[in-house]
């Protein structure tokens, strides 16, 4: 599959005009950082009410004690520059939208939310959607920026629309968590954990073999009635649920078996040219750019520092 702004429609022709990739491939890059953090956020214990103490022990081996000052450098090293950027390239845009009178919806960050995840569910594992929300914001500010002097005619963006129509007609989509154990009798087991109100986070945490989703507490994203990439029978049960619901054991391809929670139901959309001649204008617009512009080509201009520069 690949993927842009907007997948490539298939009743297009041989002439159709695609959107540039690199405004979604920038998100997922974001989300990927992002996923990281968070589970980095969760291995690290929640002591509120103990100091946090430099030379405090948070594991041992053969006697030899970690630090958590050595644990926390270590996590800094390996993930403290991409969250810091993260952080800096969203005031940045905050900055860049003030002083170019920028404005952005929620209407567009909704659009844009809806055509992605019509693209790639799996950009939103493990994220929390206030911050997804801020990072489309950002992308957004930088867009319009970037395009503010371009001038797109109308035939071209109804052109497009014309010509990608099926484009702006997404499914529904099933924002899914899994739990796959070895055996039957471990997944009913699990099942009655949950039953008795255990969490499907946690369980899938300590017990599910799937491991990429393991770390993100179940979550595989979302799903829709075409997706190919995961087990059909996952696809199959996942999209005959309800929201909230939690499904039997389901036999997997592979042998083993899964247990399904689909937490939020998103139902499909249709958009007109109205409501998505805006998002077309940008798309083409940006792809008269003469190269790639990043957030931090606005560094300079507002007066960014960080510590890596030191």
């Amino acid at each position: 599959m690949k993927y842009g702004r907007v997948h490539e429609a298939k009743s297009a022709g041989p002439q159709k005009r695609k959107l540039k990739t690199k405004p979604l491939l920038i998100i997922i890059g974001i989300l990927f950082a992002m996923n990281l953090f968070w589970f980095i956020g969760w291995l690290i214990p929640d002591k509120p009410n103990k100091p946090v103490l430099p030379d405090e022990e948070v594991a041992s081996v053969a006697g030899k004690s970690i630090t958590r000052e050595q644990w926390m450098t270590a996590m800094e090293e390996k993930v403290g520059r991409e969250t810091l950027l993260d952080l800096v390239n969203d005031q940045v845009m905050e900055a860049a939208a003030n002083r170019y009178d920028i404005t952005v919806t929620d209407k567009e960050i909704d659009l844009e939310i809806a055509l992605i995840r019509s693209v790639d569910g799996h950009a939103y594992t493990g994220m929390d959607m206030e911050d997804m929300r801020q990072k489309i914001r950002s992308m957004l500010i930088l867009e319009k920026v970037l395009t503010k002097d371009i001038v797109i005619g109308d035939e071209a963006i109804e052109d497009y629309y014309e010509e990608n129509t099926s484009l702006f007609h997404t499914l529904t989509t099933y924002r899914t968590a899994i739990i796959v154990v070895p055996t039957k009798e471990e997944a009913e087991q699990t099942l009655d954990e949950l039953s008795k109100g255990s969490s499907f986070e946690v369980l899938a945490k300590e017990r599910s073999t799937e491991l990429a989703s393991a770390s993100l507490g179940g979550d595989i994203g979302y799903l829709n009635a075409s997706t190919d990439v995961i087990d059909k029978a996952i696809v199959k049960t996942a999209t005959d649920m309800k929201e909230g619901a939690i499904s039997d054991a389901i036999l997997l391809e592979d042998g083993s078996f899964a247990i399904i929670h689909v937490s939020e139901v998103m139902e499909g959309q249709s958009f007109d040219y109205k409501d998505v001649k805006d998002y077309i204008q940008r798309g083409l617009a940006m792809e008269q750019l003469p190269r790639s512009v990043s957030p931090e080509t606005f560094w300079k201009e507002f007066d960014a520092e960080w510590f890596y520069s030191k």
